[in-house]
């Protein structure tokens, strides 16, 4: 005879009230909660500037990248998977050039003038498809870039294939970094403080429900509008800084790479997470480094490793790790009792 047994998942010993306000009883339990919010912060700080000039470049990127990683994960919540993630990317940087190149603003004039200009363009590329779903969207948003890019390489409008050069560059590495930084977490907790808020919460209906949302006398069509404008002003900022942080502009900027790599970094990550897409990107922006020196074999690697992220963790790599911090397995007896060998 013997009792048969399963595995529980129960929380940690402490009472949640809500979802942020917690019964606390000791300092413990105020580190458990703490240290998690805090440790991100002080690591990027480090990563940030304490590593040698060549890694601190690619920490810049990295941030870059994690902020379109953010961008498309909030247009995902919202029920708008993109597949050109690089349209918003090319157009920030393309106007954040051409206001710095034609017209000579400076560069705190041209980031966020391109920034905005980019985003009221980017949302009039993508308005006339806010009425198709699922992977039609997302099949618009795929051939957009490749037709806009076309377009300027054929007209030779913004330098052509040739771009823009000369552009003004930031006064110094610690100014880079540390505007990339404050960008990056400026971009994660208003978007975690908006999709936390009433108001938010209509963004995520939308995907969940987009009937309900117009049932109850809401406009589904401009609650999109507003996602593209959020979601491509992240990107267009993304593109404008780094137009200055090359001093240039030119057909890389629709590479297909800037789409794919904010997918890989939510799918690595964990997508409707937002933490989740930073850690991915956090990643695999290093990693792609770090792999260059295998050349073209580096793809394999690449490829290997999502595949692999894809199969054992198809939640992703943040949901796996919160679980595993905030609760406990234990075995206890199953429901029906006792079983015989």
């Amino acid at each position: 005879m013997s009792t048969e047994r399963r595995r529980e998942r129960i929380d940690r010993p402490i009472k949640a009230v809500t979802d942020d306000i917690f019964c606390l009883s000791s300092m413990r339990e105020i580190a458990y909660l703490v240290i998690p919010r805090i440790l991100p912060i002080v690591g990027l700080l480090l990563l940030g500037f304490l590593v040698p000039t060549y890694w601190r470049k690619v920490i810049v990127i990295t941030f870059i990248m994690g902020m379109m990683a953010l961008s498309w994960d909030f247009m995902a919540s919202c029920g708008l998977t993109s597949l050109g993630q690089a349209l918003f990317f090319a157009i920030g940087a393309y106007s954040s050039a051409a206001v710095n190149h034609y017209l000579g603003l400076p560069i705190y004039l041209s980031i966020p003038l391109g920034t905005l200009i980019g985003a009221i363009i980017s949302t009039a590329c993508i308005y006339p498809a806010l009425g198709l779903r699922g992977i039609y969207f997302s099949m618009v948003t795929l051939i957009i870039p490749l037709m806009l890019m076309r377009v300027v390489e054929t007209t030779g409008i913004l330098g052509g294939t040739e771009g823009i050069t000369g552009l003004t560059h930031f006064p110094g590495m610690f100014i880079t970094t540390t505007i990339s930084m404050a960008a990056l977490w400026a971009t994660f907790f208003g978007l975690r403080r908006l999709i936390d808020s009433d108001y938010g919460h209509i963004f995520v209906a939308l995907k969940d429900n987009d009937r309900a949302v117009e049932a109850s006398g809401l406009s589904i069509r401009w609650f999109k509008v507003q996602a593209i404008f959020i979601g491509s002003a992240i990107c267009c900022f993304c593109g404008a800084f780094m137009t200055h942080y090359y001093m240039s502009v030119g057909m890389s900027a629709f590479a297909v790479d800037l789409s794919i790599f904010p997918i890989a970094a939510s799918v690595v990550g964990g997508m409707g997470t937002l933490a989740g897409p930073l850690l991915g990107a956090i990643i695999l922006g290093p990693l792609s480094e770090a792999l260059r020196t295998f050349g073209s074999f580096r793809v394999v690697i690449y490829a290997a490793l999502l595949g692999t992220f894809i199969v054992t963790l198809p939640e992703g790599l943040f949901p796996y790790l919160a679980r595993k911090y905030q609760q406990i397995e234990r075995w206890v007896e199953a429901p029906g009792g006792i079983s015989e060998d």
